[in-house]
């Protein structure tokens, strides 16, 4: 690699972005967003024609000083926002009320160790919200009426087991969906009388039929519907008669995004990816789609990259989009409908304008049993990998879920690892979400199993191109990407040269005993497609597949991260680990973030740990590495095992301030 290209500081890649999450006021008069307040990220509000001359116009309207803001709403009278908050990461979130007007800012929802869910905001109730809480059973949220000017909240329906609420734009709770005994979906109606069936879908659908929302009416259900077909499409039923129509759908992938019309609530066009994602407009003749299609033909020519549309005003004459590329920021823009003029706001994150970054190729790899493979490749800027310099090292990223997926755009962990002179491969294994329900179906029972052979799989094709160098391969992802780490170790300890586990499970029977007591509808779920924890077969299969039970296999080295109020994967899953690795004699680093959760939000601690993550990668496959240097100051960062394995670790935590 190029010695002279700029080694990209990890503060650009890692930080707060400058902007982001950009939404319209109801009434389109207003511009909120996120940005940082004192490095901690706050929301933001602005005059929308001051903000469109000068983004510096808005002013903060919140002062979180701890995680920051990740999730807000506008509220449709206009003068409130409401946000959500947790502590530390365990996913307990309440909701707080901004009143724009006196600037003061309320819990809600002040119960210790209770989950607070926002379940509909609607313009015909601009000051009620309907809220979930799971303060009477930790496993299902009743729905409440919560009156924004009082605080008062009401108890609207007692939740008889279900996972999820749809409700309609009156408040009212319309349907309920709960899990079923062969792991699939069941949807209840509510009526007078009680819960009757409304739709059941098997197993074989389960994870690629999803009910989307109802419109402003409530008569009409929209769903991604697999039934009958491969992929999820956008299908119409009514809910008097049961008819049914289908508005959009792709051969290739499944439902993605929706445009909703603001106040009909009817889908107006669909977006599905397969490589990239695209628009599509629905039929006026069905819907209230209107200029639509005019508008997203407009659009497409204002700036490169997938369009996406944040925001829309009442009276939908103004919009918010945003558009995404892969080796740049994200560029938001204000439309005026009627005009058919979009003006440049800014960018998330105009420091990477400057920046020597790579391209992202969608490439679509064939597995061993002939299943294709969307996958994702990025290479150092300067063209090393198959090029006359020879192969390099690579980093495979594994996303989490398993049931998501990875997708086109700018990816910091692609940038920062392409810029340490590393190929970046991330694979959408069988498991992953959006390729239908035959590929998502393959994953079945396959952790560790087919879904890790896809990632060999995956690997073997870049080593075929000439890109990766075969010796110096690491394996590194959070949640079942840290699994996935640690399987790459233990069922396969000669395939990588190191690997980097965030938050992976590693024993399959405590992962699946000690989830959240609100993934009780998990179960089935779970047993079906993970393996049964309830009989001793189930655990043995669970066993079979555990990294923990081939601990002793591992012969490279490994870095471990976790939080420690991780609600999702408890840190008892990289306690056992570390735990058996000492009893072997087997070295491992391990980090834990005593103020984190599922991930590390805050962003010294996020900083923290790339810092690390270089610096151990640096030292095995040989990339560039930026030091240490002060970037654990301001993190919770502990190091119980193993800071003497990575260089320059115990001199950083030594000096930390």
């Amino acid at each position: 690699m190029d010695a002279d290209l700029l080694l990209i500081p990890r503060r650009s890649l890692f930080g707060n972005p400058e902007r982001t999450s950009v939404r319209l006021s109801p009434d389109g008069s207003r511009i909120a967003f996120l940005a940082p307040l004192d490095e901690v990220m706050n929301v933001w509000v602005g005059d929308t024609e001051a903000v469109a001359r000068d983004a510096a116009s808005a002013r903060p309207v919140t002062r979180d000083s701890g995680r920051g803001i990740r999730s807000y709403h506008w509220t449709y009278g206009g003068d409130h926002l409401l946000y959500l908050q947790d502590d530390g990461g365990d996913e307990n979130w309440h909701v707080h009320r901004v009143d724009l007007a006196t600037g003061s800012d309320t819990d809600l929802t002040p119960i210790g160790g209770v989950q607070a869910r926002i379940l509909q905001l609607s313009p015909r109730h601009p000051e009620r919200v309907l809220i979930g809480l799971n303060d009477r059973d930790p496993a299902w949220h009743d729905a409440h009426a919560l009156d924004l000017r009082t605080g008062e909240r009401s108890l609207v329906m007692e939740n008889p087991g279900f996972a999820r609420f749809l409700c309609d734009d009156d408040l009212g709770v319309r349907l309920g969906e709960r899990a079923t005994d062969d792991g699939g979906v069941a949807w209840l109606e509510a009526t007078e009388g009680g819960w009757r069936p409304f739709l059941e879908v098997g197993l074989e659908d389960g994870l690629t039929t999803e009910a989307r929302g109802l419109d402003a009416t409530g008569a009409t259900l929209y769903l991604a519907d697999s039934r009958g077909r491969d992929t999820g499409a956008l299908v119409a039923i009514d809910l008097v008669d049961r008819a049914s129509t289908v508005l959009a759908e792709d051969g290739r992938a499944d439902l993605g995004d929706l445009l909703w019309h603001p106040v009909t609530r009817r889908p107006q066009a669909a977006a599905f990816g397969y490589e990239r994602s695209a628009w599509t407009a629905i039929d006026p003749g069905v819907s209230d789609a209107g200029g639509v299609a005019d508008d997203l033909a407009f659009l497409a020519t204002v700036a490169p990259g997938d369009l996406e549309v944040t925001s829309r005003a009442l009276a939908d004459d103004r919009w918010i989009v945003a558009f995404r590329v892969d080796d740049g920021p994200t560029r938001f823009f204000l439309y005026d409908r009627a005009g058919r003029r979009a003006r440049y706001l800014f960018a998330d994150q105009p420091e990477l304008e400057a920046l020597p970054l790579a391209p992202m190729r969608p490439v679509v790899i064939e597995a061993r049993d002939g299943l294709p493979l969307v996958s994702y490749l990025t290479t150092p800027p300067d063209g090393a990998g198959g090029a006359p310099g020879g192969p390099v090292a690579l980093v495979l990223w594994v996303h989490g879920g398993p049931w998501g997926r990875d997708t086109w755009g700018f990816h910091p962990v692609h940038q920062w690892l392409a810029n340490r002179g590393y190929a970046v491969l991330s694979v959408n294994f069988r498991g992953s979400t959006g390729f239908g329900k035959a590929f998502v179906n393959a994953g079945d029972r396959a952790w560790g199993a087919e879904m890790h052979d896809d990632l060999i799989d995956a690997v073997a094709w870049v080593v075929a191109q000439g890109i990766a160098d075969p010796a110096r391969v690491a394996i590194m992802g959070g949640s079942y990407g840290g699994y996935a780490a640690l399987a790459g170790l233990t069922f396969t300890p000669a395939a990588f040269a190191c690997a980097v586990d965030i938050v992976g499970p590693s024993n399959l029977v405590t992962m699946v005993q000690n989830v959240p007591p609100y993934w009780a509808s998990m179960v089935e779920l779970d047993a079906k497609r993970v393996g049964d924890a309830r009989t001793e077969e189930g655990r043995a299969f669970l066993r079979s597949r555990s990294p923990l039970t081939f601990v002793d296999r591992i012969r490279r080295p490994l870095l471990i991260g976790h939080g420690a109020n991780d609600p999702r994967v408890a840190q008892d899953e990289s306690d056992q680990v570390v735990a058996a690795m000492q009893a072997n004699g087997i070295p491992v680093t391990y980090v834990v973030f005593p103020d984190e959760g599922h991930g590390f939000v805050r962003p010294p601690n996020r900083l923290a740990f790339r810092a690390v993550t270089e610096a151990f990668l640096g030292a095995v496959l040989g990339g560039r590495v930026e030091p240490i240097g002060d970037d654990l100051d301001g993190s919770s960062m502990t190091v119980p095992v193993g800071a003497e394995l990575v260089a320059g670790l115990p001199e950083a935590l030594a000096r930390r301030g």
